[in-house]
């Protein structure tokens, strides 16, 4: 994976949002932060809010000047919700996070933050190739400075490829639901419409149809598909248990008391309910 940036810290004051930026680098892959004349610092606080970052807190650099801290990066962006007079190249976090991973592979890089209470100084985004700016309600801009570390870490890790982390597997992998198991569900469902008067005066054929496209669409595991099967059918036993009277069509049977078949079964639909 590529180096991930220098993150530069200029005078924070709030040793809560030095720690915030500490946990955001652990979290995020990035183990070089200086800071530019922080109005506190203390190692043993800063871990007690953000644990187990023991091995960043040691590689924190703290220098007098942000000449200092970008002495030897080859490229370096500033955060500003500031818009400008002068023409500067301006990007969004996420085309940062590419030209920065572009970059440091010829040489360290680094994104530099301002002040809690005004950023940073024209003299201070004069000393960076680049400008970033964080899309927000044009009538509130100003972000705390642990949340734009976030943002900005964040898409350099994608960048740096965090994209193609695979997802862990589920726990428990079920196998795809077979269409003979899709089949009796539909079967059985259908049969608890018929038990609750669902149909009335709708088209039985019709609404099984848009039934399965919307079960289609979930595309239901083996087991997701027998917990399904079991709502429907829980559905008759349930009005069996309390007296309820069903319809034939409920017992899958047709109106003269035939066994109906399912479709692509061949077996009769008074075997599959139990």
């Amino acid at each position: 994976m590529t180096a991930a940036p220098v993150l530069v810290l200029v005078e924070p004051q709030d040793l809560v949002n030095i720690a915030s930026a500490v946990r955001i680098a652990k979290n995020f892959g990035v183990d070089r932060l200086r800071l530019v004349r922080p109005a506190v610092f203390d190692a043993w606080r800063i871990e007690g809010i953000a644990h187990n970052t023991a091995d960043v807190i040691e590689q924190i650099a703290i220098v007098d000047s942000l000449e200092e801290a970008l002495a030897d990066t080859g490229y370096a962006v500033a955060l500003t919700a500031r818009g400008r007079a002068q023409k500067r190249s301006i990007m969004r976090p996420d085309e940062a996070a590419w030209e920065l991973t572009a970059r440091a592979e010829a040489a360290p890089v680094a994104v530099v933050f301002g002040r809690e209470d005004k950023g940073l100084s024209n003299d201070e985004l004069d000393r960076c190739q680049a400008l970033v700016t964080i899309a927000t309600n044009p009538d509130y801009r100003s972000l705390n400075l642990a949340q734009a570390v976030a943002i900005v870490c964040y898409e350099c890790f994608l960048a740096r490829a965090g994209s193609t982390q695979p997802f862990k597997p589920p726990r428990h992998r079920a196998d795809p639901a077979t269409g003979e198991q899709m089949e009796h569900l539909f079967a059985d469902w259908e049969r608890s419409m018929w038990a609750i008067d669902f149909f009335k005066t709708r088209q039985p054929d019709r609404v099984m149809r848009g039934f399965r496209e919307l079960v289609f669409r979930a595309e239901p595991d083996a087991r997701e598909a027998a917990l399904l099967r079991a709502i429907g059918i829980e559905v008759r036993r349930f009005l069996e248990r309390n007296g309820v009277e069903l319809p034939p069509e409920a017992h899958g049977e047709d109106r003269n008391g035939a066994g109906r078949t399912d479709p692509d079964l061949g077996v009769p639909d008074s075997t599959q309910t139990e």
